[in-house]
């Protein structure tokens, strides 16, 4: 079995930072290990993401949203290819063989027709009495003989039994004349007069059993009359009896109103329909379309975990949904530790950096890696996003530094650079207020509180004040929204090195004025020298959430 992919991914409405880091960290992790690793995000991109992507010729990673354990996940077991075609009695050896209890029939680009069951194929056997099931189900003739374990000695294998009974030709030829009639198929022991008889009443086939030898003139008149002729080493009961074996797959098989499960279905979803649907075996279907096994009920014993490596986050609110059921395998982060919990000890790097991507060059540099300029480049915006252009005061000697090279290997210049990403990730006049609020929005617990916070960097003082604009009246409505009861957004003047913090519900203000010891101005706080949300806003919101709430 190939082994999984890892899933690299940052937090929940992602920015520069946590895409371009979870980017490089897969580059680093497949250049370094045997295993495979993919870079995936965890929300829609924001505008200045989207350029910088695009600016280095970099595709976007895949979106994930859930990294709860999914069908694919399970342990699928492969279906023998089956077709409709095939007889009952190559269905059963099929089944015997591979230990199945479900066999899927599939036409010939793999999708599913159908399925039959041991349950299918025992009623087979309950319906014996029903002497015309073989021209129902249109049986071929190649089908037939190999059942019978016989030869056709003339007439088109490939031809079908479509009309008529199927008889034993036993009795004397007067009594046959009113039982066997046009069209019939009948099993026969080595009298010739009595296989010339019923060829010429016009049977469709005859079956000559015990191993006993059929003349020419009796091939001769089976061919006048397009009579199938097949010849059999069994007596006639065994063949008789084996004769049913021979129909069609496709005869027997369900079709309509298939429980059927897709490789992508959460397993949290399908719990209750199998409870609810008690079958031994459930076809699943990949996102081709094209049927590749089954699954039952105990293949949630040995269910497999997603694999995950989180960046740029360690709080589980950011973290993408149902973190709680994948495997967590490291952590790369550099804010305050958080309320994730992991199950077993994992790699666990925290750094007091101002970016992750910061981490990310430490790691080339520790291993000896190469930088793509394309990843150099992303590396380098991730960095200058995060600490505003270094005048956050989360920046670091150390960001300072890995900016630099990285710029020389990305061959940019940091001033004009920084000037185009800031002016692309704020240009946000045509977006919907939910699209502008939800793109670098994070949610914190303190205490007794509940608190969203969202923010936008810019360089132009004009766009901020229109931004406040669009933003005041849908932050009341988001309000209560995600079991939050308080919303703040920060609209950082890059230049000015200044916050104007908008805010909107129960005890925001008596919070804002508690952690800066600030009264409004024209109905506003103005937060000066605060361009940080992690290590200036949250960290006091936190210490005032303690006072408020004592």
């Amino acid at each position: 079995m190939a082994s999984r992919k890892i899933i690299i991914v940052g937090h929940k409405n992602p920015d520069t930072d946590s895409v371009c880091s979870a980017i490089a960290y897969a580059d680093i992790k497949n250049r370094t290990t045997n295993q495979r690793y993919s870079a995936k995000r965890a929300g829609q991109l924001n505008e200045e993401t989207a350029y910088v992507l695009n600016r280095f010729g970099v595709d976007p990673p895949g979106y994930i949203s859930d990294v709860g354990t999914q069908v694919k996940d399970m342990d699928i077991r492969k279906s023998p290819d089956a077709y409709g075609y095939y007889s009952v009695r190559t269905a059963w050896n099929m089944m015997r063989e591979s230990g199945a209890v479900t066999l899927l029939v599939k036409d010939k680009e793999g999708r599913l027709e159908g399925l039959v069951t041991i349950g299918d194929i025992a009623r087979i056997y309950m319906e014996m009495s029903d002497n015309r099931i073989l021209a129902k189900a249109q049986t071929q003739y190649q089908s037939i003989a190999e059942t019978v374990d016989g030869d056709i000695i003339v007439g088109n294998e490939h031809s079908y039994f479509t009309k008529g009974k199927v008889m034993i030709g036993a009795a004397h030829p007067e009594l046959m004349k009113e039982h066997i009639q046009h069209h019939d198929l009948v099993l026969m022991a080595n009298r010739e007069e009595d296989q010339k008889f019923v060829i010429q009443r016009g049977v469709s086939c005859v079956i000559v059993c015990l191993g006993s030898g059929v003349s020419d003139e009796v091939k001769h008149l089976a061919a006048q009359h397009g009579c199938v002729l097949i010849a059999s080493p069994l007596d006639t009961y065994t063949a008789a009896t084996m004769i049913n074996q021979s129909i069609p797959i496709r005869y027997i098989m369900r079709k309509d109103n298939l429980v059927t499960f897709s490789t992508e279905d959460y397993t949290d979803n399908i719990k209750d329909v199998m409870v609810k649907n008690r079958h031994r075996a459930f076809p699943v279907i990949s996102k081709k379309g094209k049927c590749i096994g089954t699954i039952s009920r105990r293949n949630f014993m040995g269910m497999r975990k997603k694999q995950i490596i989180l960046v740029d986050h360690n709080e589980k609110d950011q973290a993408v949904d149902n973190i709680e059921n994948a495997e967590i395998l490291e952590i790369i982060d550099h804010h305050r530790l958080g309320n994730l919990e992991t199950i077993q000890p994992v790699v666990f790097r925290n750094q007091p950096v101002g970016c992750t991507a910061t981490i990310m060059y430490q790691f080339y540099v520790e291993n000896k890696l190469d930088v793509s300029p394309s990843i150099a480049g992303l590396l380098c915006a991730a960095i200058i996003s995060d600490t505003l252009m270094f005048r956050s005061p989360t920046c670091t000697v150390a960001d300072k530094m890995a900016a630099g090279a990285l710029a020389l290997i990305a061959d940019i210049d940091i001033q004009q650079f920084a000037a185009d990403m800031f002016k692309a990730g704020s240009n946000l006049k045509d977006k919907s207020p939910e699209v502008v609020f939800y793109q670098d929005y994070k949610k914190f617990m303190a205490d007794e509180v509940n608190f969203g916070v969202g923010q936008i960097s810019s360089m132009n003082a004009e766009e901020l004040i229109t931004l406040k604009e669009k933003l005041l009246p849908y932050m009341k409505s988001e309000c209560g929204k995600h079991e939050v009861s308080q919303v703040y957004f920060m609209l950082t003047n890059i230049m000015e090195e200044s916050t104007e913090l908008l805010y909107y519900g129960e005890n925001s203000e008596q919070m804002i004025e508690s952690a800066f010891h600030i009264q409004k101005e024209n109905d506003t706080y103005v937060l000066q020298g605060v361009v940080s949300r992690k290590k200036q806003l949250i960290p006091a919101l936190m210490e005032a959430a303690q006072d408020v709430y004592a």
